[in-house]
């Protein structure tokens, strides 16, 4: 007997282990978008997957007391950047707490694109994808593009020792790709960049 679409998209999501999130396109070679679409609906109904929003899903991790826990919001982001073929780089609070130089988890993620602006709502997640010029996006994906994007955040008359010790725990290969990247930063941040080599 042939194993239905539902079992094999099953068992790949199982494969991935808990906590995957994924959108009906991660299952493009298994069937037509309908059949997918199907599948999913009947998974989510028989409680195995959940839905997060519009064409997103995940397989929730479990707590023995709390029942399913909350996806990461960087699971989210990644699988909608590879749902709509985007390259994405987070910005503000969200790239400064990635860094460990700001504690708050800000409540609403703004990711620079290469795509559409738009909104989505996943939960208690509001994610704000903000089209941007092609210089942000040229260190898309790279420390470079975190650290520029966390420092903008923090702003000049905010960097302190304590910002740049907790830069400076970066391994010396993030540091020279920083500073090879340094053209897409604005000029002020040079000097702050530079500390890091002493």
């Amino acid at each position: 007997m042939t194993e239905s679409i539902e079992s094999k998209i099953l068992r790949r999501i199982v494969g991935k282990k808990k906590g995957w999130v994924f959108a009906p396109s991660h299952f493009h070679d298994i069937g037509n978008r309908a059949a997918v679409d199907q599948a999913l609906s009947r998974l989510v109904r028989s409680g195995d997957i959940r839905r997060l929003a519009r064409g997103l899903y995940d397989y929730p991790r479990k707590h023995p007391d709390f029942g399913d826990l909350p996806p990461s919001v960087d699971r989210i982001t990644a699988a909608l950047a590879e749902k709509d073929n985007l390259k994405i780089q987070p910005s503000g609070a969200y790239a400064a707490n990635l860094l460990g130089l700001s504690d708050q988890v800000p409540a609403k993620i703004v990711l620079l694109t290469d795509g559409s602006a738009r909104v989505v709502q996943v939960g208690n997640w509001h994610i704000k994808f903000k089209k941007t010029t092609p210089k942000n996006m040229a260190t898309a994906g790279k420390i470079s593009g975190l650290v520029f994007q966390a420092l903008r955040f923090i702003g000049l008359e905010n960097i302190d020792e304590i910002v740049i010790r907790k830069l400076n725990r970066l391994p010396k290969k993030e540091k020279q790709i920083l500073i090879a990247d340094l053209r897409y930063a604005p000029v002020w941040m040079e000097k702050v960049i530079r500390r890091l080599q002493e």
